[in-house]
């Protein structure tokens, strides 16, 4: 699995389980868009001084123009260092967008990007706008949220998208699937219900089930789509 850092807050907790695991967690590091405004100011410094330390993905980090109240300045110029960060290195980085497609795949097509490609993490463009990202390097990843009916613009999108580009995610803590097909979950520290890593499975039963798929092809498939994708760290790590 990979777990991803958002803010070098919590890049030390990342850091230990992926020491901890190292044969089951691939980790990554970045400084996602919401936590851009409470970044230190020297957090290119400590990214790169981060990745350094081991063999990890960037990110997560992105463009959003959808939170409310969250400044735009600054979001192109870190997602771009992000990206030149992760080309130098041959590293996946893990893309958060929302509401700001077009911004991104400029930036994407500006370069530079990472040869080994980037990952649209719960992908909600459109068709048109993956076709664009796709000649970019990008894979688009399908999260267990969007098996709940109100989602099914995006789930006809992914009946379109290649399946050399498809995987799968569970975003936990968030993005809860819909009851039905929620098989764990937890609870936050506010007592509330958070998703569960182990809902992995259910993403696959649904994602099957959307495409028509018998569940060892997609497993199979996604297997691959993800060695291609992070195979870089693999042999960094050796």
């Amino acid at each position: 699995m990979v777990v991803n850092g958002t803010h070098p807050s919590d890049w030390p907790a990342v850091a230990a389980w992926a020491a901890a695991c190292p044969d089951r967690i691939i980790p990554s590091y970045g400084v996602h868009p919401w936590e851009l405004p409470r970044a230190p100011s020297h957090w290119p410094e400590l990214l790169q001084q981060q990745l350094d330390q081991q063999p990890a993905a960037v990110g997560e980090t992105g463009l959003d123009r959808w939170k409310e109240g969250l400044p735009w300045d600054g979001q192109v110029e870190a997602f771009r260092l992000h990206l030149e960060f992760a080309a130098a290195r041959n590293r996946p980085v893990s893309i958060h967008c929302l509401r700001a497609w077009g911004a991104c795949a400029e930036q994407l097509e500006q370069g530079p990007v990472p040869a080994c490609g980037v990952l649209l993490h719960s992908y909600g463009g459109s068709a048109e706008m993956a076709d664009r990202l796709a000649k970019c390097g990008a894979y688009f990843s399908f999260c267990g949220a969007f098996a709940h009916p109100r989602y099914a613009r995006i789930q006809a999108v992914f009946k379109q998208l290649p399946l050399d580009r498809i995987l799968m995610e569970t975003d936990a803590p968030d993005q809860l699937p819909p009851g039905e097909w929620r098989r764990y979950s937890l609870k936050d520290e506010s007592g509330r219900t958070a998703n569960h890593p182990a809902n992995i499975g259910a993403v696959y039963a649904f994602f099957a089930k959307l495409r028509a798929l018998a569940l060892p092809v997609l497993q199979a498939q996604v297997a691959e789509n993800f060695n291609r994708l992070f195979g870089p760290i693999h042999s960094a790590a050796r």
